[in-house]
Protein backbone atom coordinates (compact mmCIF):
# COMPACT_ATOMS: atom_id res chain seq x y z
CA UNK A 1 0.00 0.00 0.00
CA UNK A 2 1.56 3.47 -0.25
CA UNK A 3 3.37 5.19 2.06
CA UNK A 4 0.82 7.34 2.89
CA UNK A 5 3.28 9.76 5.48
CA UNK A 6 5.68 9.93 2.40
CA UNK A 7 2.91 11.30 0.43
CA UNK A 8 2.21 13.95 3.11
CA UNK A 9 5.70 14.62 3.29
CA UNK A 10 6.04 15.53 -0.27
CA UNK A 11 3.41 18.14 -0.27
CA UNK A 12 4.53 21.49 -0.86
CA UNK A 13 4.42 24.47 1.71
CA UNK A 14 7.77 26.24 1.07
CA UNK A 15 5.69 29.16 -0.37
CA UNK A 16 5.42 32.81 0.78
CA UNK A 17 4.47 34.10 3.29
CA UNK A 18 6.54 31.98 5.48
CA UNK A 19 4.02 33.09 8.65
CA UNK A 20 0.99 31.23 6.63
CA UNK A 21 2.63 28.29 5.83
CA UNK A 22 5.09 27.44 8.36
CA UNK A 23 2.55 26.32 11.02
CA UNK A 24 0.66 23.91 7.96
CA UNK A 25 4.08 22.20 7.52
CA UNK A 26 4.64 22.23 11.40
CA UNK A 27 1.47 20.51 11.87
CA UNK A 28 1.85 17.73 9.10
CA UNK A 29 4.99 17.05 9.74
CA UNK A 30 4.65 16.51 13.22
CA UNK A 31 3.11 13.03 13.24
CA UNK A 32 -0.09 11.79 14.54
CA UNK A 33 -1.38 8.45 13.72
CA UNK A 34 -2.71 8.85 10.31
CA UNK A 35 -5.61 7.16 11.03
CA UNK A 36 -7.99 8.76 8.29
CA UNK A 37 -6.04 8.48 5.07
CA UNK A 38 -4.57 5.43 5.99
CA UNK A 39 -8.42 3.71 6.57
CA UNK A 40 -9.66 5.49 3.22
CA UNK A 41 -6.45 3.78 1.46
CA UNK A 42 -7.15 0.46 3.41
CA UNK A 43 -10.91 0.70 2.43
CA UNK A 44 -10.21 1.09 -1.38
CA UNK A 45 -8.39 -1.98 -1.04
CA UNK A 46 -10.92 -3.95 0.17
CA UNK A 47 -13.62 -3.45 -2.47
CA UNK A 48 -10.63 -3.30 -6.02
CA UNK A 49 -9.28 -6.63 -4.77
CA UNK A 50 -6.01 -6.18 -5.37
CA UNK A 51 -2.99 -3.71 -4.01
CA UNK A 52 -3.36 -0.32 -4.91
CA UNK A 53 0.09 -0.30 -6.03
CA UNK A 54 -0.99 -2.77 -8.91
CA UNK A 55 -3.64 -0.25 -10.57
CA UNK A 56 -5.03 3.36 -10.77
CA UNK A 57 -6.89 3.17 -7.52
CA UNK A 58 -3.41 5.25 -6.07
CA UNK A 59 -3.87 7.62 -8.17
CA UNK A 60 -7.59 8.15 -7.80
CA UNK A 61 -7.75 7.72 -4.37
CA UNK A 62 -5.11 9.02 -2.74
CA UNK A 63 -6.03 13.01 -3.47
CA UNK A 64 -9.13 12.17 -1.17
CA UNK A 65 -6.35 10.58 1.44
CA UNK A 66 -4.37 13.67 1.40
CA UNK A 67 -7.67 15.76 1.76
CA UNK A 68 -9.01 14.22 4.39
CA UNK A 69 -5.63 14.68 6.94
CA UNK A 70 -5.37 17.95 6.02
CA UNK A 71 -8.50 18.82 6.67
CA UNK A 72 -8.60 16.96 9.77
CA UNK A 73 -5.65 18.72 10.78
CA UNK A 74 -7.14 22.13 10.10
CA UNK A 75 -9.56 21.24 12.94
CA UNK A 76 -7.29 20.66 15.50
CA UNK A 77 -5.49 24.34 14.80
CA UNK A 78 -9.10 25.75 15.84
CA UNK A 79 -9.61 23.11 18.43
CA UNK A 80 -6.58 24.19 20.67
CA UNK A 81 -7.28 27.70 19.95
CA UNK A 82 -10.73 27.20 21.46
CA UNK A 83 -9.71 24.61 24.28
CA UNK A 84 -6.56 26.58 25.32
CA UNK A 85 -4.65 23.59 24.83
CA UNK A 86 -1.01 23.94 24.81
CA UNK A 87 0.14 20.67 23.52
CA UNK A 88 -0.63 18.63 20.49
CA UNK A 89 1.27 15.35 19.88
CA UNK A 90 3.82 16.21 22.39
CA UNK A 91 4.34 19.76 20.83
CA UNK A 92 3.67 22.85 21.19
CA UNK A 93 0.20 23.59 19.73
CA UNK A 94 0.27 26.12 17.20
CA UNK A 95 -1.05 29.39 18.86
CA UNK A 96 1.10 28.66 21.76
CA UNK A 97 4.34 28.60 19.17
CA UNK A 98 3.24 31.49 17.39
CA UNK A 99 0.01 32.73 18.66
CA UNK A 100 -3.97 32.76 17.87
CA UNK A 101 -4.01 34.67 14.92
CA UNK A 102 -1.64 32.82 13.23
CA UNK A 103 -3.16 29.40 14.20
CA UNK A 104 -6.81 30.53 13.01
CA UNK A 105 -5.22 31.86 9.90
CA UNK A 106 -2.99 28.96 8.49
CA UNK A 107 -6.28 26.80 10.15
CA UNK A 108 -8.00 28.64 7.12
CA UNK A 109 -6.05 27.88 4.69
CA UNK A 110 -5.49 24.34 5.80
CA UNK A 111 -9.33 24.00 4.57
CA UNK A 112 -8.69 25.55 1.09
CA UNK A 113 -5.67 23.87 0.55
CA UNK A 114 -7.89 20.71 1.30
CA UNK A 115 -10.43 21.49 -1.16
CA UNK A 116 -7.49 21.66 -3.67
CA UNK A 117 -6.39 18.24 -2.63
CA UNK A 118 -9.71 17.01 -3.21
CA UNK A 119 -9.78 18.87 -6.82
CA UNK A 120 -7.79 15.76 -8.17
CA UNK A 121 -10.14 13.62 -7.72
CA UNK A 122 -11.49 11.41 -10.88
CA UNK A 123 -14.00 13.99 -12.74
CA UNK A 124 -16.67 11.96 -13.13
CA UNK A 125 -16.31 10.79 -9.21
CA UNK A 126 -16.17 14.89 -7.84
CA UNK A 127 -19.89 15.68 -7.98
CA UNK A 128 -20.51 13.17 -5.10
CA UNK A 129 -17.35 13.41 -3.63
CA UNK A 130 -17.60 16.94 -3.12
CA UNK A 131 -21.49 16.47 -1.65
CA UNK A 132 -20.39 13.44 0.54
CA UNK A 133 -17.08 16.17 1.55
CA UNK A 134 -19.62 19.04 2.44
CA UNK A 135 -21.96 17.14 4.52
CA UNK A 136 -19.45 15.77 6.25
CA UNK A 137 -17.47 19.06 7.02
CA UNK A 138 -21.07 20.25 8.05
CA UNK A 139 -21.31 17.66 10.61
CA UNK A 140 -17.55 18.61 12.16
CA UNK A 141 -18.87 22.28 13.06
CA UNK A 142 -22.19 21.03 14.61
CA UNK A 143 -20.26 18.71 16.48
CA UNK A 144 -18.10 21.16 17.58
CA UNK A 145 -20.78 23.59 18.03
CA UNK A 146 -22.22 20.96 20.77
CA UNK A 147 -19.64 20.22 22.82
CA UNK A 148 -18.84 24.01 23.25
CA UNK A 149 -22.80 24.55 24.31
CA UNK A 150 -22.22 21.84 26.81
CA UNK A 151 -19.41 23.51 28.34
CA UNK A 152 -22.51 25.75 29.19
CA UNK A 153 -25.28 23.24 30.08
CA UNK A 154 -25.58 21.65 33.16
CA UNK A 155 -28.18 19.49 31.75
CA UNK A 156 -26.33 16.62 29.07
CA UNK A 157 -26.67 12.90 28.85
CA UNK A 158 -24.71 10.73 27.61
CA UNK A 159 -27.22 10.20 24.35
CA UNK A 160 -26.39 13.86 23.98
CA UNK A 161 -22.90 13.30 23.78
CA UNK A 162 -23.10 10.08 22.01
CA UNK A 163 -24.64 12.51 19.13
CA UNK A 164 -21.95 14.76 19.81
CA UNK A 165 -19.46 13.01 19.21
CA UNK A 166 -20.73 11.60 16.21
CA UNK A 167 -20.59 14.19 14.25
CA UNK A 168 -17.39 15.93 15.81
CA UNK A 169 -15.05 12.26 15.64
CA UNK A 170 -16.95 9.55 14.01
CA UNK A 171 -18.56 11.53 10.42
CA UNK A 172 -14.89 11.63 8.84
CA UNK A 173 -13.86 8.68 9.35
CA UNK A 174 -17.42 6.86 8.09
CA UNK A 175 -17.18 9.54 5.15
CA UNK A 176 -13.07 9.09 4.34
CA UNK A 177 -14.11 5.04 4.27
CA UNK A 178 -17.13 5.70 1.75
CA UNK A 179 -15.69 8.43 -0.35
CA UNK A 180 -12.48 6.43 -1.02
CA UNK A 181 -14.58 2.84 -1.65
CA UNK A 182 -16.67 4.76 -4.12
CA UNK A 183 -13.88 6.22 -5.83
CA UNK A 184 -12.67 2.46 -5.63
CA UNK A 185 -16.00 1.16 -7.50
CA UNK A 186 -17.52 -0.44 -3.80
CA UNK A 187 -21.75 -1.21 -4.59
CA UNK A 188 -23.97 0.63 -2.29
CA UNK A 189 -24.01 -2.11 0.11
CA UNK A 190 -20.13 -2.07 0.35
CA UNK A 191 -20.48 1.62 0.71
CA UNK A 192 -22.49 1.88 3.33
CA UNK A 193 -20.51 -1.42 5.27
CA UNK A 194 -17.40 0.49 4.89
CA UNK A 195 -19.84 3.85 6.49
CA UNK A 196 -20.88 2.06 9.23
CA UNK A 197 -17.61 0.84 10.66
CA UNK A 198 -15.86 3.72 10.09
CA UNK A 199 -18.68 5.46 12.17
CA UNK A 200 -18.25 2.39 15.43
CA UNK A 201 -14.42 2.63 15.19
CA UNK A 202 -14.78 6.85 15.75
CA UNK A 203 -17.20 6.10 18.75
CA UNK A 204 -15.03 3.80 20.01
CA UNK A 205 -11.79 6.12 19.30
CA UNK A 206 -13.45 9.08 21.15
CA UNK A 207 -14.59 7.13 24.36
CA UNK A 208 -10.81 5.73 24.31
CA UNK A 209 -9.91 9.14 23.88
CA UNK A 210 -11.75 10.23 27.27
CA UNK A 211 -10.79 7.09 28.97
CA UNK A 212 -7.01 8.10 27.79
CA UNK A 213 -7.18 11.93 28.97
CA UNK A 214 -7.74 10.84 32.59
CA UNK A 215 -5.62 7.61 32.72
CA UNK A 216 -3.15 7.54 30.02
CA UNK A 217 0.80 8.25 30.03
CA UNK A 218 1.82 11.76 29.17
CA UNK A 219 4.67 10.18 27.45
CA UNK A 220 2.68 8.31 25.59
CA UNK A 221 -0.64 10.07 24.95
CA UNK A 222 1.27 12.96 23.37
CA UNK A 223 -0.75 15.83 25.14
CA UNK A 224 -1.10 16.62 29.42
CA UNK A 225 -3.16 14.04 30.99
CA UNK A 226 -6.23 15.70 32.76
CA UNK A 227 -7.01 18.17 30.80
CA UNK A 228 -10.82 17.52 30.17
CA UNK A 229 -10.85 17.50 33.75
CA UNK A 230 -8.88 20.76 34.41
CA UNK A 231 -11.75 22.45 31.22
CA UNK A 232 -14.94 20.64 33.16
CA UNK A 233 -15.27 18.84 29.44
CA UNK A 234 -18.56 17.32 29.15
CA UNK A 235 -17.03 13.46 28.80
CA UNK A 236 -18.18 9.94 28.67
CA UNK A 237 -16.76 9.90 31.95
CA UNK A 238 -17.95 13.10 33.63
CA UNK A 239 -21.58 11.88 32.42
CA UNK A 240 -21.53 8.85 33.48
CA UNK A 241 -20.43 9.59 36.55
CA UNK A 242 -22.78 12.14 37.24
CA UNK A 243 -25.61 9.76 35.98
CA UNK A 244 -24.09 6.92 38.76
CA UNK A 245 -23.02 8.91 41.67
CA UNK A 246 -24.84 8.92 44.74
CA UNK A 247 -26.13 12.25 46.30
CA UNK A 248 -22.92 12.60 48.32
CA UNK A 249 -20.53 11.87 45.57
CA UNK A 250 -22.66 14.14 43.12
CA UNK A 251 -22.13 16.98 45.35
CA UNK A 252 -18.23 16.35 46.09
CA UNK A 253 -18.18 16.28 42.13
CA UNK A 254 -20.18 18.91 41.38
CA UNK A 255 -17.98 21.23 43.70
CA UNK A 256 -14.86 20.52 41.57
CA UNK A 257 -16.64 21.32 38.91
CA UNK A 258 -17.16 24.85 40.02
CA UNK A 259 -12.96 25.01 40.00
CA UNK A 260 -11.70 26.18 37.12
CA UNK A 261 -8.01 26.27 37.73
CA UNK A 262 -5.85 23.59 36.26
CA UNK A 263 -4.18 21.81 39.06
CA UNK A 264 -3.45 18.28 40.36
CA UNK A 265 -5.54 18.23 42.83
CA UNK A 266 -8.19 18.66 41.06
CA UNK A 267 -7.49 15.82 38.45
CA UNK A 268 -6.57 13.47 41.32
CA UNK A 269 -10.00 14.16 43.07
CA UNK A 270 -12.09 13.67 40.13
CA UNK A 271 -10.26 10.68 39.32
CA UNK A 272 -10.48 9.11 42.19
CA UNK A 273 -14.97 9.84 42.56
CA UNK A 274 -13.97 7.63 38.91
CA UNK A 275 -12.27 5.34 40.15
CA UNK A 276 -15.37 4.58 42.98
CA UNK A 277 -17.67 4.81 40.91
CA UNK A 278 -16.20 2.61 38.30
CA UNK A 279 -16.89 4.69 35.06
CA UNK A 280 -13.46 3.68 33.76
CA UNK A 281 -15.61 -0.03 33.25
CA UNK A 282 -18.59 1.16 32.26
CA UNK A 283 -16.54 3.50 29.53
CA UNK A 284 -14.57 0.26 28.42
CA UNK A 285 -17.77 -1.81 27.98
CA UNK A 286 -19.51 1.00 25.51
CA UNK A 287 -15.92 1.56 23.43
CA UNK A 288 -15.88 -2.63 23.14
CA UNK A 289 -19.49 -2.70 21.91
CA UNK A 290 -18.98 -0.09 19.28
CA UNK A 291 -15.75 -1.85 18.05
CA UNK A 292 -17.47 -4.99 17.86
CA UNK A 293 -20.04 -3.12 15.78
CA UNK A 294 -17.90 -1.99 13.47
CA UNK A 295 -16.29 -5.73 13.14
CA UNK A 296 -19.32 -6.84 12.05
CA UNK A 297 -19.68 -4.59 8.90
CA UNK A 298 -16.50 -5.98 7.70
CA UNK A 299 -18.48 -9.54 6.87
CA UNK A 300 -20.27 -7.32 4.01
CA UNK A 301 -17.05 -6.71 2.57
CA UNK A 302 -15.09 -8.61 0.00
CA UNK A 303 -12.94 -11.01 2.39
CA UNK A 304 -9.08 -10.24 1.14
CA UNK A 305 -5.79 -9.00 2.96
CA UNK A 306 -7.34 -5.50 3.58
CA UNK A 307 -10.30 -6.19 5.55
CA UNK A 308 -8.23 -7.84 7.40
CA UNK A 309 -6.34 -5.11 7.84
CA UNK A 310 -9.74 -2.99 8.93
CA UNK A 311 -9.56 -5.92 11.29
CA UNK A 312 -6.73 -5.78 13.16
CA UNK A 313 -6.42 -2.15 12.88
CA UNK A 314 -9.64 -1.78 14.87
CA UNK A 315 -8.97 -4.21 17.72
CA UNK A 316 -5.50 -2.35 17.87
CA UNK A 317 -7.51 1.09 18.44
CA UNK A 318 -9.72 -0.70 21.00
CA UNK A 319 -6.34 -0.92 23.33
CA UNK A 320 -4.79 2.23 21.97
CA UNK A 321 -2.48 3.99 24.82
CA UNK A 322 -2.13 6.84 22.47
Amino acid sequence: MIDINKAIEQLDWSKEPQGLYEPIAYTLVSGGKRLRPTLALIAAETVVNRGLLNGDATENVLPAALALEVFHNFTLLHDDVMDRAEVRRGRPTVHVKWNENTAILSGDQMLIEAYKLLSGVPADKLPQVLKWFNEMATGICEGQQYDVDFEHMSQVTIEDYMKMIELKTSVLLAYAMRISGYIAGADATQQEALYQFGLHIGLAFQIQDDILDVYGDPKTFGKAIGGDICANKKTFLLLMAMETADAEAKAELLQWLMTTDRNEEKIKAVTAIYNRLNVRDAAETVMEEHTALALAQLDKLPQNDATEQLRVLAEKLATRKS
